[in-house]
């Protein structure tokens, strides 16, 4: 692939050029989302995944970091960015993909020819488009390095999915900072609108995500004689039912809160009264002091529910990721390049992501790229065993990714067009 030389300028045409391009390098794209999604790992175990990504980062040229034990990190230096003319352009801008799946059994369509062969495990969240996108992104921008005015840091992140989330044990190696990354941007796919479509709103777009774990002691015994035992499994079911009222009666309404339990283990048999049950869940606010607010009430529920019938009552708090805050004026370059097809979405998304945690360091925007279509069958919501996504929209997801690089760059030269 070899893009056209058009003299002093940046890049008379890099915008007009890239939709072509793209579609030279697509087929390939679609065959790397393709085998991502038949060999899914989960969090952390990234092992076959990672050196898939590695080679195809050292074929192109890039300088790559292995900063965690899953997932890396690509450099590419811009031969541009020495230029005494760009000075004030250049900067190093960060593009990030996550790579993990999730432990679900995925329940597709086979004659789409691509599901899991792991089995329980699957991309049931997009993470294999969003590294596709990224890998794509990296093969544009190999061949553009002479005209980039600046330096690019790819990541490719092990572990969204699971806390203490690989976003955060990636920013606390310090490497982002060594490297003087400036901006981040990422994205994700989203059901909820068309290929071609970006959804996007500045400040806060995704919920803080903590996880909670319940416990209930009791006195266990046989089915037939009740009370000589301490139902476990009642006391959980009357703490669920009452949690039901921190947000109805404890929360203000105005703002955005969510508890769910959406998992709950006890018993072993029948006709038999458990000794223990467990029941886990989330919380999702946008002000962790609420969190552990709404955390403080939980034990509190718990162990007064489980004393009063002599039971006893033990939780725990699994920080999570802080919410996800859009910063002004990297949400404003976004929204400038994608301006004839962005969504601007009324009000924040309550589920998390962990690219919140780059965002309390680095200024960022983080975007939801359209991939809902009868057509492909993709309109189920994240998570769901069906999960799928329509492909066309990678296209948009590389032309985004790969124009933000040039965002600095002077409009004339990045489009050919006199400003």
């Amino acid at each position: 692939m070899k893009f056209e030389n058009t003299g002093n300028k940046t890049e008379a045409n890099i915008s007009g050029q890239l939709p072509g391009r793209i579609e030279e390098i697509y087929s390939d794209v679609v065959s790397w989302r393709r085998y991502m999604h038949r060999h899914p790992e989960l969090s952390f175990q990234e092992y076959e995944t990672t050196r898939w990504i590695v080679e195809k980062l050292d074929h192109w040229g890039y300088e790559v970091h292995r900063p965690c034990e899953t997932g890396c990190v690509a450099v590419l230096k811009g031969e541009r960015a020495g230029d005494s003319r760009d000075t004030e352009n250049h900067r190093v801008i960060a593009l990030r993909a996550d790579i993990d799946a999730l432990p679900v059994r995925e329940q597709g369509n086979a004659k789409q020819g691509f599901l899991s062969e792991n089995e329980g495990v699957a991309h049931c969240c997009g993470h294999d488009v969003h590294t596709s996108i990224l890998l794509g992104t990296a093969r544009l921008l190999s061949d553009l390095q002479k005209h980039i005015p600046g330096t690019v840091v790819l990541i490719f992140q092990a572990g969204e999915e699971k806390p203490p989330g690989g976003g955060r044990l990636l920013t606390e190696t310090g490497i982002l900072d060594e490297l003087g990354v400036e901006q981040i941007f990422g994205l994700h796919t989203y059901p909820g609108l068309e290929p071609g479509q970006i959804a996007i709103r500045e400040g806060p777009m995704m919920a803080s995500a903590f996880e909670f774990v319940v416990e209930i002691h009791g006195k266990g015994g046989h089915a037939a004689a009740p009370h000589l035992s301490v139902d476990p499994i009642v006391i959980a079911a009357q703490v669920i039912q009452q949690l039901q009222t921190i947000v109805s009666r404890y929360m203000d309404p105005i703002e955005a809160t969510v508890v769910t339990v959406g998992k709950i283990e006890a018993g072993t048999a029948r006709n038999v009264i458990p000794e223990k049950a467990v029941f886990e869940g989330t919380i999702r606010t946008f002000d962790e002091m609420k969190t552990r607010r709404i955390f403080e009430l939980i034990t509190s529920i718990a162990e007064h529910s489980a004393a009063t019938v002599g039971g006893k009552a033990k939780t725990e708090l699994i920080t999570g990721y802080p919410p996800v805050i859009n910063h002004p004026d990297t949400t404003r370059i976004l929204c400038e390049l994608v301006k004839d097809r962005i969504h601007m979405l009324e009000k924040p998304v309550m589920a998390g992501e962990d690219f919140a945690f780059y965002l309390k360091h680095i200024p960022g925007t983080f975007f939801f790229l359209g991939s809902g279509s009868d057509e492909a069958d993709s309109c189920y919501s994240w998570h769901h065993p069906k999960y799928n996504v329509d492909e066309q929209s990678m296209k948009t997801g590389m032309e985004v990714m790969a124009s933000l690089v040039f965002s600095g760059v002077p409009e004339s030269e990045r489009t050919g067009k006199e400003a």
